[in-house]
């Protein structure tokens, strides 16, 4: 898979005129992805004069705030969730129920699920689907399936291909892994009746937006990452370097501020 660059067209010297480091949490990441795939051309065209289909997840989560412009009760949009082995009870994260959200021209559509709308889709329409894991240098990304059928991504892989649909992956780079996804999804699949209990490990592709393809369509900066992890709330962090002209670097600077300080999706107060 191409991996999309929004500043590609840029001229060399632009790039190295300036620079800037920032350092962005999980959360923080998450409220910039869904800043991002708001932005994207396909989905503001989709937007206006189509569909946009806004499958279940905690990086979806943010990212259907973003397209309603309010916020949600975030875990109840929450879909096969990961939480630590000593962590809080699976109810008190993810309580409430959040409708999936398909839009029509902009316009919310009661009563109509993910699966139902791709059937309605044509080309240019748009679905978002998450992942549990990312192969960022191959373009791959991973979903954890534990429903037969496959679960959403088994419901509408078939209309995506059908129908030339547009299949955007949110992914926070904390979801990259060692090796290759597509080694460890045979190796899941070999196993067979020994691997009960254990979810199926399926690889798709689509246009993955991370916090680096985000940062650099909302600032025109070239991204690249430079560093990972942290602590006291650190965790999982991903350290960016933008560099660009003067005035991209500071508007990926005013982007970076708008998303500092987001909230945990979840915390005992």
């Amino acid at each position: 898979m191409q991996m999309t660059s929004y500043h590609d067209d840029e001229p060399r010297d632009l790039l190295w005129e300036s620079c800037a480091e920032f350092v962005l949490t999980v959360a923080a990441g998450k409220r910039l992805i869904g800043k991002g795939v708001a932005a994207l051309p396909v989905v503001r065209r989709a937007m206006h004069a189509g569909m946009v289909a806004v499958g279940k997840g905690t990086t979806n989560a943010y990212v259907l705030e973003e397209l309603l412009g309010r916020p949600i009760e975030k875990g109840g949009y929450a879909l096969g969730a990961t939480l630590p082995p000593a962590g809080p009870p699976r109810e008190r994260v993810f309580r409430g129920s959040v409708p999936e959200a398909v839009f029509r021209e902009g316009q919310l559509v009661e009563g109509l699920t993910v699966q139902e709308a791709v059937q309605q889709m044509s080309a240019g329409d748009v679905l978002i689907k998450g992942a549990n894991a990312l192969d960022y240098e191959n373009g791959i990304a991973g979903l954890l399936v534990g429903h037969p059928a496959g679960g959403t991504l088994g419901g509408t892989i078939g209309s995506v291909y059908g129908r030339k649909i547009h299949l955007i992956i949110p992914v926070g780079l904390e979801k990259q892994v060692c090796g290759g996804l597509e080694e460890a999804e045979s190796v899941l699949l070999e196993l067979g009746p020994q691997a009960q209990g254990v979810p199926s490990l399926w690889c798709f592709r689509g246009e993955i937006v991370t916090e680096i393809e985000a940062l650099e369509l909302l600032s025109g900066c070239g991204v690249y990452q430079i560093g990972a992890g942290g602590v006291a709330g650190a965790e999982g962090s991903s350290r960016l370097l933008a560099v660009g002209s003067e005035e991209q670097v500071q508007q990926a600077r005013v982007v970076v501020e708008g998303v500092q300080g987001e909230a945990p999706f979840w915390s005992e107060g």
